[in-house]
């Protein structure tokens, strides 16, 4: 059964946390002549969907396939709306092809952050305490 709460959590995490981070990203990566937008929307990924494999009930299979969901599908809402909001996106055969690629690699991205979202669920995970 799908969890759709966590997955419309980790959508607005995906996108929010993406945007800001990208522009963080822009800002800082300005001052030192690099361009950090795009390790920003990265690391904004892995964060949401590393959240989505912590909340996930079940194995790794279930927190990489929820963050493959959210890498994929956020990663095209999410670069169509700054595309939007920039003013930079047109409707081209290129510019589909590149919306296209994009999201394949946000979705391998969410994939390992909701596996590492999964490992620290294991490790981090509340003990039984003895009955004293």
């Amino acid at each position: 059964m799908v969890n759709w709460r966590t997955l419309i959590i980790g959508f607005i995490l995906a996108i929010i946390l993406s945007e800001f981070l990208g522009i963080l990203g822009l800002s800082v990566g300005a001052a030192f002549g690099i361009n950090g937008g795009n390790i920003g929307q990265i690391i904004g990924y892995i964060l949401a969907t590393a959240y989505v494999g912590y909340s996930i009930n079940g194995n790794y299979i279930n927190g990489a396939i929820y963050g493959v969901i959210i890498g994929f599908i956020g990663g095209l809402l999410s670069l169509i709306i700054a595309g939007a909001i920039f003013g930079t996106f047109e409707v081209t055969t290129t510019s589909i092809m590149v919306l296209v690629i994009q999201s394949i690699l946000y979705g391998i991205i969410g994939a390992v952050g909701g596996i590492i979202g999964f490992i620290i669920s294991v490790y981090f995970s509340v003990k039984e305490r003895p009955v004293v």
